[in-house]
């Protein structure tokens, strides 16, 4: 099965009142474990890429290919995309070039009249190709591949603006953040979710910082219109966690436990167990069409 369009697969979220995860990659090991996650748990994925990630991987068409071989290689039968996280306007265009499936183009460090043309232009260029696009409007709090934004909340008119080219997915800030949410953080703005969300109708939305919040904050953000729930920093949690204990046991002293083989298998294992609690948090399990 080829990797398609996030369009299909989030349209039917967005109509079914669950989330598409959209997990980060960072190397051969992640796109291992999330895609064996979610042919055993049954559900559509979203492999996403920031521009940090792909130079450290050697580059757009690297990423690219390296997900479709693996892909094609494990016999995957669920519906994948292969996704530009937070890309710049030329990383956007790129990654079109390159292979993708879906790009986002973050805009909204510019001011909005540029972030709107820019927008149009993206998707005029990405629809030409079969491509989805996801658009931002409000900056997501925390530190994304050294872009620092301190939380705003969206503009419901801007995101009505943004939505009216034809976006097919509109990222928004509503107090969420990316990282780890400190311990003063005050939960997601219902309320500003809301008032989104009768501005744009039937455009599914996505959350950005998935670590870390409530279950059941996400779980009403999803039954509010999120389709997409992007996770990033949550996996390479338990993947650290998973390698420490390894190292700490003295596994890596015996016998071969030094080869990386052995040495990255229980990472590898955590990220799939992980995924699959997270699907099922999302309610995507046993959505695949096939």
């Amino acid at each position: 099965m080829v990797l398609v369009s996030a369009k299909e697969m989030i349209e039917k979220a967005h109509e079914g009142h669950y989330a598409i995860g959209a997990f980060n990659i960072n190397n051969m090991e992640w796109t291992k474990a999330i895609l064996a996650a979610c042919q055993q748990a049954n559900s559509p994925v979203i492999l996403q890429v920031s521009e940090g990630a792909a130079k450290y991987m050697c580059g757009f068409k690297q990423c690219a290919d390296m997900v479709k071989n693996i892909h094609d290689h494990m016999g995957i039968t669920v519906p994948v995309a292969l996704h530009l996280d937070h890309g710049t306007f030329e990383g956007a265009k790129a990654c079109i070039e390159a292979g993708f499936t879906s790009v986002m183009f973050d805009g909204s460090h510019y001011d909005f009249a540029e972030n709107l043309e820019k927008s149009k232009e993206i998707i005029k260029l990405a629809h030409s190709q079969g491509v989805s696009v996801e658009c931002e409007v409000g900056g997501i709090g925390g530190t994304e591949d050294g872009v620092t934004a301190k939380g705003e909340l969206a503009d419901p008119e801007q995101c009505a603006k943004i939505a009216d080219l034809g976006v097919d997915f509109l990222a928004c800030g509503i107090g969420n953040i990316h990282g780890i949410y400190p311990a003063n953080w005050e939960g997601l703005s219902f309320d500003q979710l809301k008032a989104i969300k009768e501005r744009v109708g039937d455009l599914p939305l996505v959350l950005h910082g998935g670590t870390g919040i409530p279950v059941e904050q996400v779980q009403k953000a999803i039954s509010m219109g999120i389709s997409k729930i992007n996770v990033n920093t949550d996996l390479q949690l338990v993947f650290a966690e998973a390698t420490k204990q390894y190292v700490e046991a003295g596994l890596v002293d015996d016998g071969k436990g030094y080869d990386p083989r052995k040495l990255l298998k229980p990472g590898r294992e955590a990220i799939v167990e992980r995924t699959k609690e997270l699907i099922r948090e999302f309610g995507s399990d046993g959505k695949a069409w096939n």
